[in-house]
Protein backbone atom coordinates (compact mmCIF):
# COMPACT_ATOMS: atom_id res chain seq x y z
CA UNK A 1 0.00 0.00 0.00
CA UNK A 2 1.06 3.65 -0.54
CA UNK A 3 2.05 6.30 1.99
CA UNK A 4 -1.06 8.13 2.77
CA UNK A 5 -0.72 11.67 2.99
CA UNK A 6 -0.69 13.89 5.82
CA UNK A 7 -4.29 14.98 6.80
CA UNK A 8 -3.35 17.88 8.86
CA UNK A 9 -0.96 19.18 5.83
CA UNK A 10 -3.87 18.44 3.71
CA UNK A 11 -6.42 21.11 5.47
CA UNK A 12 -3.39 23.51 5.75
CA UNK A 13 -3.05 24.04 2.01
CA UNK A 14 -7.02 23.74 1.72
CA UNK A 15 -6.87 26.70 4.36
CA UNK A 16 -5.21 29.36 1.43
CA UNK A 17 -8.02 27.79 -0.97
CA UNK A 18 -10.62 29.82 0.00
CA UNK A 19 -8.51 33.14 0.74
CA UNK A 20 -9.32 36.19 -1.16
CA UNK A 21 -5.63 37.11 -2.12
CA UNK A 22 -2.65 35.15 -3.36
CA UNK A 23 -1.04 33.68 -0.19
CA UNK A 24 2.70 32.89 -0.22
CA UNK A 25 1.96 28.91 -0.22
CA UNK A 26 -0.52 29.45 -3.55
CA UNK A 27 2.25 31.19 -5.35
CA UNK A 28 4.87 28.21 -4.23
CA UNK A 29 2.15 25.76 -5.51
CA UNK A 30 1.21 27.46 -8.92
CA UNK A 31 4.23 25.78 -10.69
CA UNK A 32 2.69 22.47 -10.06
CA UNK A 33 -0.62 23.57 -10.54
CA UNK A 34 0.22 24.72 -13.97
CA UNK A 35 1.85 21.22 -14.50
CA UNK A 36 -1.52 19.46 -13.35
CA UNK A 37 -3.51 21.43 -16.01
CA UNK A 38 -1.67 20.75 -18.70
CA UNK A 39 -2.10 16.91 -17.89
CA UNK A 40 -5.90 17.48 -17.49
CA UNK A 41 -6.15 19.79 -20.52
CA UNK A 42 -4.20 17.01 -22.95
CA UNK A 43 -6.42 14.29 -21.04
CA UNK A 44 -9.69 15.67 -22.21
CA UNK A 45 -8.33 16.72 -25.51
CA UNK A 46 -7.35 12.93 -26.00
CA UNK A 47 -11.16 12.04 -25.42
CA UNK A 48 -12.27 14.73 -27.53
CA UNK A 49 -10.39 13.63 -30.75
CA UNK A 50 -11.32 9.58 -29.49
CA UNK A 51 -7.45 8.85 -29.45
CA UNK A 52 -9.26 7.68 -25.66
CA UNK A 53 -12.66 6.25 -26.08
CA UNK A 54 -15.51 6.74 -24.35
CA UNK A 55 -17.71 4.27 -23.47
CA UNK A 56 -21.66 4.25 -24.39
CA UNK A 57 -24.16 2.27 -21.97
CA UNK A 58 -27.65 1.29 -23.51
CA UNK A 59 -29.29 3.57 -20.84
CA UNK A 60 -28.92 7.00 -20.46
CA UNK A 61 -26.25 8.46 -18.39
CA UNK A 62 -26.51 11.51 -15.77
CA UNK A 63 -23.20 12.70 -14.01
CA UNK A 64 -23.36 14.65 -10.79
CA UNK A 65 -20.06 16.61 -9.91
CA UNK A 66 -18.20 19.23 -9.25
CA UNK A 67 -14.92 20.88 -10.44
CA UNK A 68 -13.73 21.43 -6.82
CA UNK A 69 -12.04 19.26 -4.27
CA UNK A 70 -13.96 18.33 -0.94
CA UNK A 71 -17.74 18.16 -0.47
CA UNK A 72 -20.22 20.49 -2.29
CA UNK A 73 -23.23 18.28 -1.71
CA UNK A 74 -23.37 15.84 -4.33
CA UNK A 75 -24.59 13.13 -2.73
CA UNK A 76 -27.81 14.70 -1.12
CA UNK A 77 -28.58 15.86 -5.14
CA UNK A 78 -28.66 12.55 -6.06
CA UNK A 79 -30.80 11.42 -3.63
CA UNK A 80 -33.36 13.80 -4.47
CA UNK A 81 -32.58 12.97 -8.30
CA UNK A 82 -33.03 9.24 -8.09
CA UNK A 83 -36.56 9.99 -6.35
CA UNK A 84 -37.79 12.51 -9.02
CA UNK A 85 -37.07 10.61 -11.45
CA UNK A 86 -38.68 7.31 -9.94
CA UNK A 87 -41.74 9.74 -9.24
CA UNK A 88 -41.97 10.67 -13.36
CA UNK A 89 -42.31 6.55 -13.98
CA UNK A 90 -38.68 5.97 -14.57
CA UNK A 91 -36.41 2.98 -12.63
CA UNK A 92 -33.30 4.77 -12.08
CA UNK A 93 -30.07 3.15 -10.34
CA UNK A 94 -26.55 5.21 -9.30
CA UNK A 95 -22.85 4.22 -9.76
CA UNK A 96 -19.97 5.60 -7.54
CA UNK A 97 -16.31 5.11 -7.24
CA UNK A 98 -16.78 4.30 -3.78
CA UNK A 99 -13.79 6.74 -2.85
CA UNK A 100 -11.74 5.49 0.17
CA UNK A 101 -12.74 1.60 -0.08
CA UNK A 102 -10.34 -0.75 0.99
CA UNK A 103 -11.77 -3.53 -1.63
CA UNK A 104 -10.70 -2.95 -5.20
CA UNK A 105 -14.11 -5.24 -6.39
CA UNK A 106 -16.83 -3.98 -8.57
CA UNK A 107 -19.79 -5.08 -6.99
CA UNK A 108 -23.51 -3.86 -5.81
CA UNK A 109 -24.13 -1.75 -2.56
CA UNK A 110 -26.69 -3.23 -0.13
CA UNK A 111 -27.88 -1.95 2.96
CA UNK A 112 -26.06 -4.29 4.89
CA UNK A 113 -22.51 -3.79 3.11
CA UNK A 114 -19.68 -2.45 5.03
CA UNK A 115 -18.64 1.10 4.67
CA UNK A 116 -14.75 -0.12 4.03
CA UNK A 117 -16.03 -2.25 1.50
CA UNK A 118 -18.19 -0.14 -0.58
CA UNK A 119 -17.62 3.32 0.58
CA UNK A 120 -19.23 5.78 3.03
CA UNK A 121 -21.88 7.69 0.40
CA UNK A 122 -22.53 4.29 -1.80
CA UNK A 123 -23.80 2.90 1.38
CA UNK A 124 -25.61 5.68 2.97
CA UNK A 125 -27.19 5.83 -0.72
CA UNK A 126 -28.27 2.14 -0.52
CA UNK A 127 -29.51 2.47 3.24
CA UNK A 128 -32.01 5.40 1.82
CA UNK A 129 -33.18 2.24 -0.72
CA UNK A 130 -31.19 3.59 -3.95
CA UNK A 131 -30.08 0.85 -6.10
CA UNK A 132 -26.24 1.62 -6.18
CA UNK A 133 -22.81 -0.44 -7.35
CA UNK A 134 -18.94 0.79 -7.04
CA UNK A 135 -16.41 0.24 -8.88
CA UNK A 136 -12.94 2.01 -10.04
CA UNK A 137 -14.25 2.58 -13.61
CA UNK A 138 -18.06 3.60 -13.85
CA UNK A 139 -18.12 1.77 -16.56
CA UNK A 140 -17.84 -1.33 -14.78
CA UNK A 141 -19.67 -0.38 -11.93
CA UNK A 142 -22.65 0.56 -14.61
CA UNK A 143 -22.50 -2.92 -16.25
CA UNK A 144 -22.94 -4.69 -12.61
CA UNK A 145 -25.44 -2.70 -12.06
CA UNK A 146 -27.56 -2.72 -15.00
CA UNK A 147 -26.67 -7.12 -14.40
CA UNK A 148 -28.50 -6.83 -10.54
CA UNK A 149 -31.09 -4.55 -11.40
CA UNK A 150 -32.78 -5.43 -14.95
CA UNK A 151 -35.50 -2.49 -14.65
CA UNK A 152 -32.71 0.05 -14.63
CA UNK A 153 -33.61 2.38 -17.38
CA UNK A 154 -31.25 5.66 -16.30
CA UNK A 155 -27.75 5.70 -14.25
CA UNK A 156 -26.96 8.48 -12.02
CA UNK A 157 -22.99 8.79 -11.92
CA UNK A 158 -21.87 10.30 -8.61
CA UNK A 159 -19.46 12.28 -8.66
CA UNK A 160 -18.10 11.62 -12.55
CA UNK A 161 -17.62 14.99 -14.36
CA UNK A 162 -13.80 13.99 -14.60
CA UNK A 163 -14.37 10.22 -15.65
CA UNK A 164 -14.46 10.87 -19.30
CA UNK A 165 -14.19 7.22 -20.00
CA UNK A 166 -17.90 6.73 -19.24
CA UNK A 167 -20.32 8.52 -22.08
CA UNK A 168 -22.82 11.12 -20.82
CA UNK A 169 -26.24 12.34 -21.40
CA UNK A 170 -26.71 15.09 -18.90
CA UNK A 171 -23.84 16.97 -16.74
CA UNK A 172 -25.17 18.25 -13.26
CA UNK A 173 -22.10 20.70 -11.66
CA UNK A 174 -22.84 21.29 -8.08
CA UNK A 175 -21.41 24.47 -6.30
CA UNK A 176 -20.93 25.09 -2.86
CA UNK A 177 -22.56 28.48 -2.39
CA UNK A 178 -20.45 29.81 0.62
CA UNK A 179 -16.95 28.70 -0.77
CA UNK A 180 -18.27 28.84 -4.66
CA UNK A 181 -14.43 28.12 -6.88
CA UNK A 182 -12.07 29.29 -3.98
CA UNK A 183 -9.56 31.60 -5.33
CA UNK A 184 -9.96 29.97 -8.80
CA UNK A 185 -6.41 27.96 -8.67
CA UNK A 186 -5.87 24.68 -10.25
CA UNK A 187 -4.85 21.77 -7.16
CA UNK A 188 -2.67 22.48 -5.42
CA UNK A 189 -2.57 25.79 -5.58
CA UNK A 190 -6.21 26.41 -5.48
CA UNK A 191 -9.78 23.67 -5.05
CA UNK A 192 -10.30 23.26 -9.01
CA UNK A 193 -9.88 20.27 -10.73
CA UNK A 194 -10.28 21.69 -14.16
CA UNK A 195 -10.40 25.10 -15.02
CA UNK A 196 -13.65 27.46 -14.34
CA UNK A 197 -14.72 27.54 -18.14
CA UNK A 198 -15.41 24.18 -17.77
CA UNK A 199 -18.88 25.06 -16.34
CA UNK A 200 -19.85 26.49 -19.89
CA UNK A 201 -20.32 22.72 -21.22
CA UNK A 202 -22.53 21.26 -18.53
CA UNK A 203 -26.13 21.35 -18.96
CA UNK A 204 -26.79 22.23 -14.87
CA UNK A 205 -25.39 24.47 -12.67
CA UNK A 206 -26.38 23.53 -8.71
CA UNK A 207 -25.46 26.14 -6.37
CA UNK A 208 -25.97 24.47 -2.59
CA UNK A 209 -27.41 27.01 -0.11
CA UNK A 210 -25.78 30.20 -1.62
CA UNK A 211 -25.25 33.00 1.01
CA UNK A 212 -27.31 35.39 1.57
CA UNK A 213 -26.37 38.63 -0.76
CA UNK A 214 -24.50 36.50 -2.99
CA UNK A 215 -25.40 35.60 -6.59
CA UNK A 216 -23.82 33.16 -9.35
CA UNK A 217 -24.34 33.25 -12.89
CA UNK A 218 -23.16 30.89 -14.74
CA UNK A 219 -23.57 30.09 -18.86
CA UNK A 220 -25.91 27.01 -17.76
CA UNK A 221 -28.83 27.00 -15.94
CA UNK A 222 -28.27 27.54 -12.58
CA UNK A 223 -30.49 26.29 -9.89
CA UNK A 224 -30.41 26.64 -6.00
CA UNK A 225 -30.21 23.72 -3.64
CA UNK A 226 -30.76 23.66 -0.10
CA UNK A 227 -29.65 21.08 2.73
CA UNK A 228 -32.80 21.04 5.43
CA UNK A 229 -32.57 19.42 8.51
CA UNK A 230 -35.20 16.90 9.02
CA UNK A 231 -34.67 14.96 12.60
CA UNK A 232 -32.02 12.95 14.34
CA UNK A 233 -32.20 9.30 14.15
CA UNK A 234 -30.16 7.06 16.86
CA UNK A 235 -27.13 5.09 15.32
CA UNK A 236 -27.19 2.37 17.19
CA UNK A 237 -31.27 1.93 16.28
CA UNK A 238 -32.83 3.54 13.62
CA UNK A 239 -36.64 3.54 14.98
CA UNK A 240 -35.66 6.02 17.27
CA UNK A 241 -36.09 9.56 16.47
CA UNK A 242 -35.84 13.04 18.03
CA UNK A 243 -37.01 15.98 16.75
CA UNK A 244 -34.47 19.02 15.67
CA UNK A 245 -35.39 20.95 19.42
CA UNK A 246 -34.16 17.68 20.94
CA UNK A 247 -30.51 19.11 21.89
CA UNK A 248 -31.14 22.48 21.45
CA UNK A 249 -29.17 24.55 24.38
CA UNK A 250 -27.86 21.23 25.64
CA UNK A 251 -23.60 20.75 26.15
CA UNK A 252 -22.71 17.79 23.94
CA UNK A 253 -19.92 16.48 21.48
CA UNK A 254 -20.00 16.85 17.31
CA UNK A 255 -17.71 14.88 15.01
CA UNK A 256 -17.59 15.39 11.41
CA UNK A 257 -15.73 13.47 8.05
CA UNK A 258 -16.63 15.07 5.24
CA UNK A 259 -15.57 17.47 2.93
CA UNK A 260 -16.54 20.69 4.81
CA UNK A 261 -17.16 19.81 8.22
CA UNK A 262 -17.97 23.54 9.17
CA UNK A 263 -21.27 23.48 7.04
CA UNK A 264 -22.28 21.01 9.72
CA UNK A 265 -21.18 22.58 12.69
CA UNK A 266 -22.83 25.40 11.36
CA UNK A 267 -26.20 23.80 10.94
CA UNK A 268 -25.76 22.70 14.62
CA UNK A 269 -25.52 26.11 15.75
CA UNK A 270 -28.52 27.31 13.41
CA UNK A 271 -30.63 24.41 15.48
CA UNK A 272 -29.24 26.34 18.85
CA UNK A 273 -26.80 23.12 19.81
CA UNK A 274 -24.39 24.16 21.87
CA UNK A 275 -21.14 21.59 20.33
CA UNK A 276 -17.96 20.75 21.41
CA UNK A 277 -17.02 19.79 17.87
CA UNK A 278 -14.12 17.77 16.00
CA UNK A 279 -13.04 17.58 12.62
CA UNK A 280 -12.00 14.74 10.42
CA UNK A 281 -10.61 14.64 6.62
CA UNK A 282 -13.27 13.85 4.44
CA UNK A 283 -14.00 9.79 4.35
CA UNK A 284 -12.60 9.12 7.16
CA UNK A 285 -12.47 5.82 8.39
CA UNK A 286 -14.24 6.33 11.85
CA UNK A 287 -13.04 4.30 14.73
CA UNK A 288 -14.43 3.87 18.14
CA UNK A 289 -11.44 5.84 19.51
CA UNK A 290 -12.46 8.84 17.75
CA UNK A 291 -15.87 8.93 19.49
CA UNK A 292 -15.19 11.16 22.94
CA UNK A 293 -15.75 8.52 25.94
CA UNK A 294 -16.36 11.64 27.92
CA UNK A 295 -19.00 12.32 25.93
CA UNK A 296 -22.80 11.23 27.03
CA UNK A 297 -24.14 12.85 22.96
CA UNK A 298 -22.50 12.06 20.10
CA UNK A 299 -24.03 14.22 16.85
CA UNK A 300 -22.88 13.23 13.66
CA UNK A 301 -23.54 12.90 9.67
CA UNK A 302 -25.56 10.65 8.04
CA UNK A 303 -22.56 10.03 6.40
CA UNK A 304 -20.26 9.64 9.01
CA UNK A 305 -23.21 7.22 10.52
CA UNK A 306 -22.65 4.28 8.27
CA UNK A 307 -18.99 4.04 9.37
CA UNK A 308 -20.02 4.08 13.09
CA UNK A 309 -22.69 1.28 12.81
CA UNK A 310 -20.69 -1.31 14.16
CA UNK A 311 -19.83 0.33 17.17
CA UNK A 312 -21.89 3.40 17.94
CA UNK A 313 -23.86 3.21 21.16
CA UNK A 314 -27.02 4.84 22.21
CA UNK A 315 -25.08 8.02 22.59
CA UNK A 316 -24.38 8.75 19.27
CA UNK A 317 -27.51 10.14 16.46
CA UNK A 318 -27.09 11.62 13.13
CA UNK A 319 -29.01 14.52 11.58
CA UNK A 320 -30.75 13.38 9.18
CA UNK A 321 -30.94 16.15 5.73
CA UNK A 322 -32.85 16.62 3.05
CA UNK A 323 -31.77 18.25 -0.06
CA UNK A 324 -34.92 20.95 -1.78
CA UNK A 325 -34.32 21.29 -4.83
CA UNK A 326 -35.78 23.54 -7.38
CA UNK A 327 -37.74 21.30 -9.27
CA UNK A 328 -37.39 23.04 -12.75
CA UNK A 329 -33.96 21.25 -12.82
CA UNK A 330 -35.64 17.85 -12.44
CA UNK A 331 -37.83 19.13 -16.02
CA UNK A 332 -34.29 20.05 -17.31
CA UNK A 333 -33.46 16.43 -16.73
CA UNK A 334 -35.67 14.67 -18.04
CA UNK A 335 -36.26 16.87 -21.26
CA UNK A 336 -32.32 16.33 -21.59
CA UNK A 337 -32.40 12.72 -21.64
CA UNK A 338 -32.70 10.52 -24.90
CA UNK A 339 -35.49 8.58 -26.04
CA UNK A 340 -33.47 5.39 -25.00
CA UNK A 341 -34.22 5.96 -21.27
CA UNK A 342 -38.22 4.83 -22.11
CA UNK A 343 -37.59 1.99 -24.36
CA UNK A 344 -35.31 -0.37 -22.71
Amino acid sequence: MGRRSDPDLSRRIAGHWYRPNLTLLTAALAPMAWAYGAVVAARRALYRVRVLRSETLPVPVIVVGNITAGGTGKTPLVIALVQALAERGLHPGVVSRGFGRMSSQVQSVAASSQASDVGDEPLLMARRGLHVAVGARRVDAARALLHAYRACDVIVADDGLQHYALERDVEIAVIDGVRALGNRRLIPAGPLREPPARLRGVDAVVVNDPAQGVAMHFDASTFVMRLVPREFVNVADASRTLPLDAFTARRVHAIAGIGHPARFFATLRDLRIDAIVKGFPDHHPMRRDDLPAEASVILMTEKDAVKCAAFGDARCWFLRVEAEVDRRLFDLVLARLPSRAKSR
